[in-house]
């Protein structure tokens, strides 16, 4: 209710955090008052917003929130978890699983609940690394694949020696993934520098770039 979300942004702001607004899942934990002392929420699987009124703090109420998230979370048959948390905040949620993927220092820290999940991403790019050469890359959504997707490919590949082509793994567009992967491999067949690669999680998915999959008048 309007009341509630009043008193969610109210206080995350004095936590210096604006409410996302690409969520789908919000709770909230209330005192003996019915004021709200704490809150998170969900977009898709990612864990964001996240605050405890400083007064309550050191109460355990943070891992309670936690908790109750990934309870949903796996309600919605989420197993891989993404978290968006302050700088100051990363070492309790590492303390309870979750590692680093990325931050902006003083302002956010990128999180997943898979130890080896982004490294293990990069590890099997590693084999198609070329280091002579001109290297360069595209992501392409290919929602379908056109002639003009072909002809952004064909021109790229023509000013480098090796292009790296990620086509967007997220199943949120017309055209599901399994259809576009192979439409861009049969596209691109013809050009032996091309090397193709699944975005997967972590180059524009609802974790990393949510607002890729919103209407404009939604973002």
């Amino acid at each position: 209710d309007s009341r509630t979300l009043a008193q969610i942004d109210k206080l995350l702001e004095q936590e210096g955090i604006q409410r996302d607004k690409n969520l789908d899942y919000i709770c909230a934990m209330f005192d003996d008052e019915f004021r709200v002392i704490g809150t998170a929420s969900c977009f898709g699987n990612t864990l964001r917003c996240f605050a405890v009124d400083h007064s309550h703090q050191g109460e355990g109420l943070l891992n309670e929130i936690l908790s109750h998230l990934m309870e949903v979370e796996a309600a919605r048959g989420n197993t891989h978890l993404f978290l968006y948390t302050k700088p100051s905040t990363s070492k309790f949620f590492n303390d309870l699983g979750f590692f680093e993927i990325a931050r902006v220092p003083g302002k956010l820290v990128f999180m997943e609940n898979r130890r080896s999940g982004f490294a293990g991403y990069l590890a099997a790019l590693a084999p198609t690394a070329r280091s002579e050469g001109v290297s360069a890359a595209i992501v392409m959504n290919a929602n379908p694949f056109t002639l003009g997707h072909q002809y952004l490919v064909e021109t790229a590949a023509a000013q480098c020696d090796t292009l790296h082509l990620f086509v967007v793994s997220e199943d949120a567009s017309l055209v599901p993934f399994a259809i576009r992967r192979n439409l861009v491999e049969a596209g691109t067949a013809h050009l032996s520098n091309v090397i193709l690669h699944d975005c997967g999680p972590y180059i524009i998915s609802s974790a990393t770039f949510p607002s890729y999959f919103l209407k404009d008048s939604e973002t």
